[in-house]
């Protein structure tokens, strides 16, 4: 294979595609995209701009080989070996997935937005020639929302059920039969599927007829008289159809990596070296030859190579991976990725709890900004030395992206007591305990309306009952706002930072709460087990400046201190204000406002790391051993991904991530989870089943728990279709306020499709193949 056959591949964002004959590559026309012969194999190369800070002008790309069903050994191990040559040719750094007709990966899918449909037949044995005398009818099932498959089945009423979707091509006319089932986004995914097989297979020149509850009882008997059997009464009930593919996270303990080589005498040797929590050092690419496969469950395998692997141990690489199925008995059809270090995807770091990229970035990055905007953030972060970008890193906070306005608007707290809601003195505002559950009403005004904002703050030992309680009255609260609202639950020490500008630096959480007594907030009662010697209270300060300042009260103890903070120490005797070595100016500055709030009326004495006087480490029981590190963020920088989440009809929990997405996969019907990697938004459609929109913060909350690393105490921000913040819609590619009120219905989708069908067919089939 030549390089000339890639000369112009990678070099533009889109889709390229090769079918493989004869051994040799060959171009796949634009207009056939998204059909493909079970007897072949194909080549499809994904390239997409980078943007942002990591990577400004340049590409990055994804292969992937399509292997069909009836695919000799033969074509599938070359086109096998054309992937690699292609990764070759672009230098090592994309990613490489193997896709098996009928259990293709979601990114695969994602590419086709008509769906992919297969055809039967191939290279090998030869393209059926049309012939207009001898047409029979084709019945085809339209499976999935978002990632469409079109499939043939047989031309009979006993293929067909009422959830899904089904197309008859009877030629002249094509036929979209919607089961009573099926959502407004599968019909119109079904309706899009016709009209790829009207242009693919008839060159635009068949009409397409919609036919569902509200055609008449003729256009129905039409369809049926078509197909050739059944009516309308025997169509099967919905679940016979089965469900749509979907994605189902698996539990932690699933995820295993095992090394995988060959010895000496050629056999293919699986060592298991750790399963979860994994660490980033137990890949290791010193050995020439050697690769480690991530068995991430019914995500699928990921095979990870040295990035000096040669062109012979990458294509190894992926046989061997096979034998790993084989070995732990596995579906051959199991998902297959190939990477390479250094270009490692997000899809496989989020599986390692410590990994690093040595260019450390705040994933508030992940957000869209305008050219001037993302202009001056380049120039803030990129010339910013290492330290301080750790920095930045750190004191932006949990849901940096997360801020409606400057939190000047108008505020209500109300605690939680006997699952009721019971208002808080104004004068208290920002004083929270950490045995207790609150919440807090923020109203403000945003592109010239009232805009609501409702958090559910959960203290670190509430109990269970008050932090349901406390979703529960977030709740009716929203519903008297006539639903409106956006809903955020806070857990303890990830306060979104606009959750803090709200309190003005005067934010302070306190240990204990109404079952304590709330004795810590008092330096008059001393006699809890969180204090140190003779009634010491110490409090850890986090913050960039004196108005988004917390203040968390923590165990009077030497081993609670950290370099990269700065805390006040309130004993009997002295008000001491400690400045780790790596705490920035701000947080010094930070900690004497808070020591003025724990203690008012009392002088601080400033301490520097190092310089300590024997008081205090009396007050914490002793000189000791506490963390010296710099505080690193909780994950890697991760790009935002989008995920329809929903309970099916079994009461399972199921998850189906939309690759490539944009506002379009944003279905009025659904509920969907956004993960920006700092906060978690779930988006209520407004035509969403009412049980969804009930569990919708239970599916967030599921989601977070089965993520494969410790997230569940991320911050939760819901809102509703029309009242989107930026720091939402700043995540998407585009974004268009006017989206839904402009965008067609059904019907005027139906009648569009009856006005464009052509009058008075005059057909020439010369030469099609099908």
């Amino acid at each position: 294979m030549s390089d000339e056959k890639f000369a112009n591949a990678g070099k533009a964002a889109g889709l390229q595609i090769w079918r493989v004959e004869n051994f040799d590559l060959k171009p796949v026309a634009e207009n056939d995209f998204g059909k493909f012969y079970v007897g072949d194999s194909y080549l499809v190369l994904s390239t997409k701009k980078c943007g942002g800070l990591l990577g400004m002008g340049s590409f990055s790309w994804d292969i992937h080989f399509w292997q069909g069903q009836e695919t000799s050994q033969d074509e599938a191990g070359a086109v096998a070996v054309f992937s690699v040559e292609l990764d070759d040719y672009l230098g090592g750094g994309p990613i490489e997935h193997r896709e098996v007709q009928g259990h293709e990966t979601d990114l695969f899918l994602s590419y086709f937005k008509s769906g992919i449909r297969y055809l039967p037949g191939g290279v090998a044995t030869g393209f059926k020639h049309f012939d207009p005398n001898n047409w029979e009818n084709c019945l085809y099932q339209v499976k999935g929302k978002r990632n469409v498959r079109v499939k043939k089945v047989e031309a009979h009423i006993s293929a067909m059920n009422r959830g899904d979707c089904f197309i008859l091509d009877a030629n002249h006319d094509i036929y979209v039969y919607v089961g009573r089932g099926a959502k407004r986004m599968e019909r119109i995914r079904a309706i899009s599927a016709a009209n790829m097989i009207r242009d693919q297979d008839h060159g635009g020149r068949s009409r397409v007829h919609i036919v569902d509850e509200f055609s008449d009882q003729g256009e129905v008997d039409t369809f049926f008289e078509r197909l050739g059997s059944g009516s309308a009464d025997e169509v099967a009930d919905e679940s016979s159809g089965g469900e749509d593919e979907e994605f189902e996270i698996k539990e932690q303990e699933d995820i295993s990596l095992f090394k995988v080589w060959e010895d000496p005498s050629g056999r293919v040797t699986v060592s298991k070296v750790g399963q979860y929590p994994l660490r980033h050092a137990q890949l290791d690419s010193n050995v020439s030859g050697d690769c480690f496969v991530l068995d991430a469950g019914t995500a699928g395998l990921f095979v990870w190579i040295g990035r000096n692997s040669t062109k012979n141990e990458k294509v190894q690489a992926m046989n061997k991976a096979q034998v790993f199925l084989k070995e732990h008995k596995r579906p051959w059809w199991s998902k297959i990725s190939r990477v390479v270090e250094g270009a490692e995807p997000a899809a496989f770091k989020q599986y390692f709890v410590d990994w690093r990229d040595q260019s450390i970035l705040p994933s508030a990055l992940n957000h869209v900004y305008s050219p001037n905007r993302l202009n001056a953030v380049m120039e803030e972060a990129v010339e910013l030395p290492a330290d301080d970008l750790r920095r930045l890193v750190k004191q932006q906070g949990p849901a940096v992206g997360f801020m409606p306005d400057q939190g000047a608007g108008h505020v209500e707290v109300w605690r939680i007591e006997d699952f009721e809601l019971q208002p808080v003195p104004k004068e208290t505002y920002g004083r929270f305990f950490g045995g207790d559950s609150y919440v807090v009403k923020y109203t403000g005004t945003a592109g010239g309306k009232e805009r609501h904002v409702i958090y559910f703050w959960q203290g670190e030992t509430s109990s269970q009952d008050e932090r349901a309680a406390a979703a529960m009255q977030a709740v009716r609260l929203d519903d008297d706002l006539g639903g409106r609202a956006i809903q955020v639950r806070v857990v303890q020490g990830h306060e979104p930072r606009h959750f803090m500008s709200i309190f003005k630096g005067r934010m302070i959480v306190f240990l204990g709460g109404h079952h304590s007594g709330f004795r810590n907030a008092s330096r008059d009662s001393r006699d809890d087990e969180h204090y140190g010697v003779n009634g010491a209270r110490l409090f850890r300060v986090r913050g960039t400046c004196t108005d988004d300042v917390r203040v968390h009260q923590v165990p009077a103890r030497t081993e609670n201190l950290n370099s990269d903070d700065a805390f006040v120490l309130d004993t009997a005797g002295a008000l001491f204000v400690w400045f780790g070595q790596e705490s920035s100016p701000a947080e010094r500055e930070a900690a004497l406002a808070a020591a003025r709030l724990v203690a008012p009326g009392r002088e601080p004495q400033q301490v520097r790391e190092g310089s300590e006087p024997d008081e205090l480490w009396t007050a914490l029981g002793g000189p000791g051993e506490y963390t010296y590190a710099g505080h690193h963020s909780q994950h890697a920088h991760m790009p935002a991904r989008l995920f329809h989440c929903q309970i099916t009809l079994r009461g399972k929990f199921r998850v189906n991530e939309v690759d490539n997405y944009s506002q379009e996969d944003l279905a009025e019907d659904d509920v969907m989870v956004l993960d920006s990697g700092d906060e978690v938004y779930v988006w209520i459609g407004d035509k969403s089943h009412a049980k969804e929109k009930e569990l919708s913060l239970k599916m967030a909350e599921d989601y977070l728990k089965m993520s494969p690393v410790h997230r569940h105490r991320a911050t939760i921000i819901q809102i509703k279709q029309g009242e989107e913040p930026a720091g939402f819609t700043t995540l998407f590619p585009e974004w268009d306020e006017e989206y839904w009120q402009v965008q067609p219905s059904y019907d005027d989708i139906k009648r569009q499709i009856s006005a464009n069908n052509p009058v008075g067919l005059s057909i020439d089939y010369d030469d099609t193949d099908y």
